[in-house]
């Protein structure tokens, strides 16, 4: 695990001039908060620790920031614009050889290369690598979301499309973010995890039989809800009122925390999902009924057709 350069985070945080500061990490990080908490009290600071759950920068713990003069929020590089916020995220290398697993599976010439943030610093690496392999390697900027060159988020792919490669190659854990690469882009997607130095080419057919059966069964409910976030990053006020004028049986639901309890209670048959994309993909199975991204609601209302399916994102 990389460790958090501390003292390099309490200069940053004393010369905000700074009394009290918030702290929010989220949970493969927040067994860290008292090293750093210590750390900055010991530099003459109060800081308070947020105990919530965090999924991301879109999720900021406004409410423990409005308790202090300043958040520091750990993991993540910003997506909104939000005053008297530090972003610390953290950079993990990884050993070159295993793109090895990769390149066997590459067919080339041009590659697009992605990953998530905490291994953005190695692009230029993987691409020098590759490139004695034989390999064009193509680094581009995404949306706003994703300060980094070659950053993908579970809301925003728009670094994959950008690289214009009919061939990608995904670097980091988790299978998520690799199937939205090729839902994204329809390109062929290599998912290489660099901790283990296994790769597989990416397959989308079983997610999408999923969807469109989830997209059948909601077309008979009698009462839908529209998911609106109240976190700030996530919240799309517009989209969830458009998606709510799509059926006389839909109404919009605020929601902090999107939870299958929360659902149940509810009650609704069908639920669309304006908060965080990844919601609807990867936790289906844990809720009580369909959970429909906006455009799969689309398509269940007939104002969008299946040939026009695509992934969520936030701009």
């Amino acid at each position: 695990m990389s460790s958090i350069p501390v003292s390099d985070l309490v200069l940053r945080v004393q010369e905000t001039g700074a009394k009290r500061v918030a702290l929010q990490f989220p949970d493969g990080l927040r067994r860290r908060s008292f090293e750093v908490a210590s750390a900055l009290h010991r530099a003459g600071l109060k800081v308070i620790i947020s105990g919530d759950p965090c999924y991301g920068a879109c999720d900021l713990a406004l409410d423990a920031l409005s308790q202090a003069d300043l958040l520091v929020h750990f993991g993540h590089t910003p997506v909104e614009n939000v005053e008297n916020v530090i972003y610390e995220h953290l950079e993990e290398d990884f050993d070159l050889t295993s793109l090895d697993a990769a390149a066997a599976l590459l067919r080339g010439p041009k590659v697009g290369l992605v990953t998530t943030v905490q291994h953005v610093h190695m692009l230029e690496a993987v691409a020098g690598y590759l490139g004695k392999k034989g390999f064009e390697c193509v680094v581009e900027r995404g949306s706003p979301r994703t300060p980094f060159p070659g950053q993908v988020l579970g809301c925003s792919f728009e670094a994959a499309r950008q690289t214009g490669a009919d061939e990608i190659l995904f670097v980091g854990t988790g299978l998520f973010h690799p199937l939205g690469v090729r839902l994204a882009t329809g390109a062929r997607v290599i998912a290489l995890d660099p901790y283990t130095g296994t790769a597989g080419e990416v397959d989308a057919d079983r997610l999408l039989r999923k969807r469109y059966a989830r997209i059948e069964k909601a077309r008979d409910a009698e009462s839908i809800g529209i998911i609106l976030s109240l976190k700030s990053g996530q919240m799309r006020r517009e989209m969830a009122e458009k998606l709510a004028g799509l059926s006389q049986n839909a109404y919009v639901i605020t929601l902090r925390e999107v939870t299958p309890d929360s659902l149940m209670n509810l009650g609704f048959d069908c639920y669309v999902n304006t908060a965080c994309p990844r919601l609807a993909y990867d936790d289906q199975v844990r809720f009580p009924a369909p959970l429909l991204s906006p455009q799969e609601f689309e398509i269940a209302c007939g104002v969008r057709s299946w040939e026009d399916y695509e992934i969520d994102e936030i701009s």
